[in-house]
């Protein structure tokens, strides 16, 4: 019997607690996204833009699967966190070596899907001709690379399980910071182009799973000896909450996927603003996108322990923290808006859609931050199949049709504004359901 740990989480304010694991996951996934912004900035300056058009078919195919790593990661630590809630240590440590072995045979086995049918996705995405062409060169290059990442998210997953936010975000913070470096070197300094971008992204990756192991291992012994046992054992309950929980990120980029094609039909100018906006949405609300990921280990050790006051608590306080957090960032994004436009060679239909987004859109991750705490919710209490439905509502029923209407009554914008109302409706309805399951936990058998 190993030594008996108590959960970081089950003790102090769960304000300072989500705050703290919050922005530990939004500086990381910031600044590995502001690292994406600059390698899409480094493509444009070389004066092509078919270039960052192909960037962007090639973002909608790479979501996918990337997504699927992120829901990977949620279920290593719901699973992790729960055993380090009970006080199951060594439990813990051998799930957690489970969850990273499972991650990257499925890892695997996406990046050989995407990559066999890459053209045919990035047709469907409303790629044609010589951008076709760069865009599945992109996506040849980088995905193969897929399973490293994976090793990186596990890691990450472990750490976030056991609390350490702040060496969760250093695996980040690295790996990105060799990426800010390598990109410029490789799309400009050796005139690869594409090809360095997409490079960039492998070492990247190689760099985060080495750093996300490191910390694991060493800092915290979080992973135990391989073990066919312990893997047999760890696949249920972590394949209980990864594939609703890969299926609820799936949503997302299908929606992207969709829209893209909606984008496509103003031409190349509308799909480089498009990508544009997918970047800064991503750097301008990465706190948003992190909360999922970053609050679970809090939900989880409270859910394990049975402090359900607690995971009442967090619930409101992610609220509270992901309104505050939306209103600083749209006074960014709408005050920079002109530069950003001129930065990146924005013009006409270009500009357009990226101003709907940084001065309308923008305003409703107010509501749509409301369903990324809700998927945490019910990913670490019990419920995962509640996410995907909250998910795929928005993203798989509710976006298209309402897109091409605003397409029609206001152009390539009204792709922008269509993602606004779906997400805000839909946010606030996700909120409503979690706050009513957490309000009658604990108090019947």
């Amino acid at each position: 019997m190993g030594e008996v740990k108590r959960g970081r989480f089950l003790d102090g304010s769960t304000m300072g607690h989500v705050v703290r694991m919050t922005l530990a996951g939004a500086t990381g996934i910031t600044f590995v996204f502001l690292v994406d912004l600059a390698n899409l900035f480094w493509i444009s300056r070389v004066g092509e833009p078919r270039l960052v058009a192909a960037i962007g078919y090639a973002f909608a195919i790479q979501f996918f699967a990337v997504s699927v790593g992120i829901g990977l990661m949620i279920a290593g630590t719901a699973t992790v966190s729960r055993q380090i809630g009970m006080g199951e240590t060594q439990r813990a440590r051998h799930d957690a070596t489970g969850a990273l072995i499972l991650t990257c045979l499925v890892q695997v086995a996406v990046a050989l899907s995407v990559v066999s049918l890459r053209e045919p996705m990035l047709r469907l995405a409303g790629a044609e001709g010589e951008t076709l062409r760069l865009a599945a060169r992109y996506v040849a290059i980088s995905m193969p690379s897929l399973f490293i990442m994976g090793i990186g998210f596990a890691g990450q997953a472990a750490l976030r399980a056991e609390g350490d936010g702040r060496r969760s975000m250093l695996v980040t913070l690295i790996s990105g910071g060799v990426a800010m470096v390598v990109d410029p070197l490789l799309i400009l300094g050796f005139g690869l182009g594409l090809d360095g971008a997409a490079l960039g992204v492998v070492v990247s990756r190689f760099v985060m799973a080495g750093m996300a192991l490191l910390y694991a291992i060493r800092v915290h012994d979080l992973f135990a000896r391989p073990e066919a046992w312990a893997v047999r054992r760890a696949m249920r309950p972590f394949a209980m909450v990864a594939i609703p929980a890969i299926l609820t990120q799936m949503a997302t980029p299908f929606a992207n996927y969709m829209l893209t094609g909606v984008i496509a039909t103003f031409g190349d100018t509308a799909v480089a603003a498009w990508a544009v906006v997918n970047r800064l949405m991503v750097v301008a609300f990465g706190g948003i996108f992190s909360l999922s990921g970053a609050i679970g280990g809090i939900f989880g050790q409270n859910y394990g322990a049975g402090q359900y006051d607690r995971l009442r608590s967090t619930f409101r306080d992610a609220l509270i923290f992901c309104a505050g957090y939306t209103l600083v960032a749209w006074a960014l994004l709408a005050a920079t808006a002109g530069a950003v436009v001129s930065g990146f060679g924005l013009s006409g239909v270009g500009e357009a859609v990226y101003l709907a987004f940084a001065r309308v859109g923008a305003g409703a991750f107010i509501l749509v931050g409301a369903a990324y705490v809700s998927n945490s919710t019910f990913n670490n209490l019990g419920k995962p199949t509640r996410s995907t439905l909250i998910n795929w509502t928005r993203d798989g029923v509710l976006i298209l049709p309402v897109a091409w209407v605003f397409a029609g009554m206001f152009g390539a914008p009204g792709v922008v504004y269509a993602q606004a109302v779906v997400g805000g409706v839909v946010g606030l309805g996700a909120a409503l359901w979690s706050r009513a399951y957490l309000a009658q936990l604990g108090t019947r058998p």
